[in-house]
């Protein structure tokens, strides 16, 4: 029997980080299919304070209309788009200015999208799911279009194959109502619990309890 001297270093183990990684990937996600929000588990789409123009833009827009009046405070402040988008559909649901408001911010977010920085991680994630063959998607209150814009700028599209659930003009179906979610998991033909989502707010985490999914963040 050979006795190892307590000074002596056990040797290394070489580990092929690949298998291991597919072996990992394998257990979390084996039968189920990957839901992506957009803005934060993909990318930075407004990182910062930068969306703050857009929202000014939005507020400017309401003005001009004369309709001011129906934003409340918070969305007089928000430096978020979307909140004003939101706060005008709740007060005249389904008028003609959300509309507007809808094709500035639509504009806006695929400008951002040309230049968003990605999550750190992110493209490897997508790549290797892709590769072991898990079915992805987008589920997000940003638009269809700038999610696309992205994808391609990335070499990502492929691998979504145009499985973008995206803003509908119904702003009352955004996060954290299910809508995009469910809206995921009949393209797939998946039962909600063949899904995992990936998201960064309450929202997300609300939209897949919603539905009944489960929730990475």
């Amino acid at each position: 029997m050979t006795v190892r001297r307590e000074t002596e270093r056990p040797q290394s183990v070489a580990l092929d980080e690949s298998a291991l990684l597919r072996a990992a990937a394998e257990r979390i996600v084996l039968g189920r299919c990957v839901l992506f929000d957009f803005d934060g588990p993909l990318c930075r789409l407004f990182p910062g304070t930068s969306s703050a123009p857009l929202a000014v833009e939005l507020r400017k827009i309401v003005a001009r209309r004369g309709a001011l009046a129906l934003l409340p405070p918070a969305a007089l402040a928000s430096i978020d788009p979307q909140v004003v988008l939101r706060a005008v559909d709740s007060a005249r649901p389904g008028d003609a200015l959300v509309a507007e408001l809808d094709a500035c911010l639509v504009q806006g977010e695929k400008e951002a999208a040309r230049i968003a920085p990605p999550t750190e991680g992110a493209e490897d994630l997508v790549r290797r799911l892709a590769k072991e063959g898990v079915r992805i998607a987008v589920t997000t209150n940003n638009s269809p279009e700038a999610v696309a814009v992205y994808l391609r700028r990335m070499g990502l599209d492929e691998h979504f194959a145009g499985r973008i659930h995206g803003r509908t003009g119904d702003p009352r179906r955004l996060k954290p109502h299910p809508d995009c979610l469910l809206r995921a998991l009949d393209a797939f033909g998946a039962d909600a619990a063949d899904a995992l989502m990936f998201g960064d707010t309450t929202t997300d985490l609300a939209a897949a309890r919603a539905a009944g999914v489960a929730f990475v963040g």
